[in-house]
């Protein structure tokens, strides 16, 4: 008998997935099967959907009830999940660096720019995931299937790129933490934060949607905190309405200028847009009629959104702390994490 435990933890229609077995085996047994239909001359990835009428078996591993077996709200709480995961990336300390220093430099007048990076990750993300859901083909191998090889490599490698890129700031940004709070030497807490990686293999074999629920919890964390910090920074609340409108200032002001281009490239991970393409379709089941997909395009585009905005508003609240901490009292020299903390 299934084992409920929420709507969104309902383990029936969506079982937990084991990566260690099911979902590779999946994923082999998929690659292998696009393979041979590009192999044999099959045609697009969206001739495997059913036709008018037509019920088609469900993905191997995952319960038929798809997202059309309940009503709206209970399947999208079925859906929640990879949009925080991907909203992890926007939340790293490249972005918390340049928020501090862009809080810190120009007070409120920057928040228009954490807006709009925001919505661009948004569209970005959404469109990214209802590639991977409309197509059953991740972006990677979109890309690989669309365009010449030679370009593909080259995106494979810029990928990879970004990825180790970004791994480095959250190793060090993580190890700078610990440093602060506890005293640990950076070399120490690098290879302490490196273990965590155990701890989400450790995860797995409780299932993907219990990875989606600890990075929750801590997402709701790390709100709650900088929330805390907003009220004790008591900011100017008409100020930062103001800074929520463009402002010619930023494309005049070279320093203002940088800062902005460094936020934006802190928010729109391209990295993450290969994991969104790929995270909806393996791991919930997103049907197979065009009803369905088309539900499951609704209801992972919502996920996202409300996922991204939860990214927004903790980027935006340490702009507005750095502001009313450092900017209304003429610290505006701050370009670190470090500096932040001696200050707060």
């Amino acid at each position: 008998m299934p084992v409920t435990m929420s709507p969104w933890l309902d383990l029936e229609p969506f079982p937990a997935i084991d990566l260690r077995t099911g979902f590779w085996r999946r994923a082999f047994v998929a690659k292998v099967e696009m393979i041979a239909s590009m192999a044999s001359g099959a045609g697009s990835a969206l001739d495997g959907l059913a036709k008018p009428g037509e019920i088609l078996a469900p993905p191997r591993g995952l319960h038929p009830r798809g997202p059309l077996s309940h009503g709206f709200w209970r399947s999208f709480l079925m859906f929640v999940g990879p949009g925080y995961l991907v909203a992890t990336g926007y939340m790293d300390p490249g972005n918390w660096a340049t928020a501090i220093a862009g809080g810190s430099a120009f007070g409120y007048q920057l928040l228009f720019v954490a807006l709009l990076a925001s919505v661009m990750a948004m569209l970005l993300q959404a469109l990214a995931a209802r590639l991977g859901i409309a197509s059953n083909r991740d972006l990677a191998q979109v890309c690989r299937d669309a365009l010449p090889r030679p370009a593909s490599l080259a995106l494979w490698l810029l990928a990879e790129l970004a990825i180790c890129a970004t791994d480095l700031a959250e190793v060090i940004g993580t190890a700078i933490g610990l440093k602060l709070l506890f005293g640990l030497p950076i070399a120490f807490g690098t290879l302490l934060t490196a273990a965590d990686v155990f701890l989400i293999l450790g995860l797995q074999r409780l299932g993907f949607r219990w990875i989606e629920a600890f990075v929750m919890a801590l997402l709701l964390l790390i709100a709650v905190c900088f929330l805390g910090q907003v009220v004790l920074a008591q900011p100017d609340w008409s100020a930062v309405a103001a800074g929520l409108l463009p402002n010619a200032a930023v494309l005049t002001n070279s320093t203002a200028l940088y800062l902005s281009i460094g936020m934006i490239g802190a928010t729109v991970m391209p990295h993450n847009l290969y994991l969104h393409s790929s995270l909806p379709q393996t791991t919930r089941n997103i049907g197979q009629t065009l009803e369905e997909r088309r539900r499951a395009m609704q209801l992972v585009t919502l996920d996202t959104v409300i996922a991204l905005a939860v990214a927004l508003l903790i980027n935006a609240a340490l702009i507005v702390i750095a502001a009313a901490s450092f900017y209304a009292h003429d610290h505006r020299e701050i370009t670190d994490i470090a500096d932040a903390y001696k200050l707060i």
